[in-house]
């Protein structure tokens, strides 16, 4: 903190920071510029957050004056850069570091860009949070029909599963060929252009208070499942009530994963534009390097699955090695990526 207001308190109005970009001297005032332009923001926005008149923002940006301590740090909060970015002539900006092996050109996304992607995953989100229930509600009329030891009856609830895992494969693989026209926004690094950012961060922080609320509910759902089976359980019931308990349980989470599966696909839109949580540059690069791991590990769990369960004809048991696989997967996945980081 004493270097940084001695960097401050160091300087005068005319001879501001500089740092070397490209050839060319960008000073303070042209930074607060170009971040303030690249959100989106007028002087007036910037004035507001910072809690300052426009016409402070207007001296700052004219170099007519400097900001103080205080408000470098706002400002370094706010564009989401450092300090020694703002002061510094050798320090280089952190987000227009790229990821890729050799130098590149990043693709720059435009308004429209964004707004199409933003506008085909808001209406992917509950294609696939209703996909995703399918698959989970499929193993209910196995379930309810297998006490019957009926063999006409557990063929057609056989039929009844495969049918709604078909119909579920169907709709994610639609909404994938939908969205593979942008998949690039999730896969590789990018910048955008002039007030894309500004824009996306208003949604992302109008839409927060409904994420986290509907995050709330999903994961409460999901929890409170297992209560009729603990009951039935204690109360040593039937096979059959249990089963049925089991059935209860089995909505309930599919209810709160579809609420959980609508709200985090527009979330993650957010998130894919700036380049913030999973779809950060350092999370993409780590994510292309573990691809291989994640499709070969699901793909022999499918298989261990489709095995076991032609063999043993147990479907109504079978089907916990995909919960168990989920853990599983979090915790190998989990392993991967500290090695990687291991080998760095």
């Amino acid at each position: 903190m004493d270097k940084l207001t001695s960097q401050v308190g160091g300087m005068q109005p005319q001879i501001l920071v500089n740092f070397g970009l490209g050839g060319r001297t960008m000073i303070l005032a042209d930074k607060i510029i170009e971040e303030r332009k690249k959100n989106g923001w007028t002087q007036e926005d910037l004035a507001q957050k910072l809690g300052v008149s426009r016409q402070s923002v207007s001296k700052w940006e004219s170099a007519g004056a400097i900001p103080d301590l205080k408000k470098i740090i706002q400002l370094a909060d706010l564009f989401g850069v450092s300090t020694d970015y703002l002061l510094k002539d050798e320090v280089e900006k952190e987000n227009t570091e790229t990821i890729c092996d050799t130098d590149c050109e990043l693709h720059r996304v435009s308004m429209e860009e964004a707004n199409t992607y933003m506008d085909e995953k808001k209406k992917a989100a509950p294609m696939l949070a209703n996909a995703t229930t399918l698959c989970i509600l499929s193993p209910i009329p196995l379930f309810l029909i297998s006490t019957f030891n009926n063999g006409l009856a557990i063929a057609v609830a056989c039929t009844i599963l495969l049918g709604m895992v078909a119909l579920a494969v169907f709709i994610f693989i639609k909404t994938g060929i939908k969205l593979s026209s942008l998949q690039y926004l999730e896969q590789e690094p990018f910048e955008t252009e002039y007030g894309v950012t500004g824009l996306v961060k208003e949604k992302n922080q109008n839409y927060q208070e409904h994420y986290s609320f509907c995050l709330a509910c999903g994961v409460v759902l999901c929890i409170l499942s297992v209560i009729p089976l603990i009951i039935a359980g204690c109360m040593e019931a039937s096979d059959y009530v249990c089963t049925l308990c089991l059935a209860v349980l089995l909505i309930l989470v599919s209810v709160g994963v579809n609420i959980l599966i609508r709200v985090s696909t527009i979330k993650s839109s957010y998130d894919t534009l700036l380049q913030e949580g999973d779809y950060t540059k350092k999370e993409k690069l780590a994510k292309k390097k573990t691809e291989t791991f994640t499709v070969v590990y699901w793909c022999l769990v499918t298989a261990v699955y489709l095995g076991w369960s032609l063999w043993t004809k147990q479907w109504d048991i079978t089907y916990m090695i995909w919960p168990v696989a989920a853990v599983l997967y979090a915790a190998l996945y989990g392993i991967v990526r500290m090695v990687m980081k291991l080998d760095k």
